[in-house]
């Protein structure tokens, strides 16, 4: 039963109601993914259309996964839009991947080591000539080419399209330290990884152990970084912490805003860090 105001049951073309990814694959290719498309925001339809570009719907039958592509030109190297979810067991949706870029924008091979060869964001080893040129471009970690703010479109659209299929929960992990903090921002609670996220706060403010680590050491570990989301998530990236960024569990309960905030003192969420 739908919860959004205004928001009903999805159902499929002869009436059906519909409760998850996988009721929707079973549907013929064509309805399955006119109802996929409802994820994309106007914004990115109005980008592919002056393109002429394609949408690339990956739902196959038998499977609760969905893969949503979208290239403003048929051409680009890099999809604007790349969007994976899962449904679990547990009646919930699973935000496994969203990535949402400007291909227009000068792109920074970080996905990839020095040899060309696709890192799997940089657990494989790091590009630490292009990370660096990415950080003083303003770029995250694991960012090829810079975003278009388009998130705060996309999820609206994702809780309804959950909310639609009778679920009433949307689950994550976030990749980043700077992921876990713009969930924050768009109303997710934590499963597991608060009290770590606290911790990192604690630890950068000023006579805590991360931020003596803040040493210079490495380009990513400047004393300035303390402050800024985007200074702390790179120097995270780059191992500051006594353990690997991992096992951050997050979820958000359609249509509700959980106020979070692990770093109430930042002085900006993004920004071009001071680099020597």
């Amino acid at each position: 039963m739908a919860k959004i105001a205004g928001n009903e049951q999805l159902r499929d073309s002869r009436g059906r109601e519909l409760f998850s990814l996988y009721d929707i694959n079973r549907l013929e290719r064509s309805e399955k993914e006119a109802i996929y498309r409802c994820l994309l925001p106007d914004r990115l339809l109005r980008l592919i259309g002056e393109g002429g570009g394609t949408v690339s719907v990956i739902a196959p039958e038998g499977l609760r996964l969905l893969r949503l592509e979208a290239r403003v030109t048929p051409q680009d190297r890099d999809a604007v839009f790349f969007l994976e979810l899962s449904d679990t067991h547990h009646h919930q949706m699973e935000l496994a991947f969203c990535q949402i870029a400007d291909p227009r924008a000068p792109r920074f091979d970080v996905d990839i080591d020095q040899q060309g060869n696709n890192n799997l964001f940089a657990t494989l080893g790091r590009n630490l000539p292009e990370e660096q040129r990415a950080m003083e471009a303003g770029l995250f970690p694991n960012q090829t080419r810079r975003g278009l703010r388009m998130f705060g479109e996309f999820l609206p659209l994702l809780e309804r399209f959950t909310d639609a299929l009778g679920m009433e929960l949307i689950v994550a992990e976030p990749l980043t330290y700077d992921n876990a903090i713009r969930y924050e921002k768009y109303g997710f609670d934590y499963v597991v990884g608060k009290r770590l996220m606290q911790e990192i706060d604690a630890g950068f403010a000023p006579g805590g152990e991360l931020y003596r680590r803040l040493d210079g050491s490495t380009p990513f570990r400047q004393r300035s970084f303390a402050n800024s989301v985007l200074g702390r998530s790179w120097a995270v990236h780059d191992g500051i912490l006594d353990d690997p960024w991992d096992g951050v569990r997050i979820y958000k309960t359609v249509g509700v805003h959980a106020g979070v905030d692990t770093f109430p003192g930042r002085e900006g969420y993004g920004g071009v860090p001071s680099v020597p």
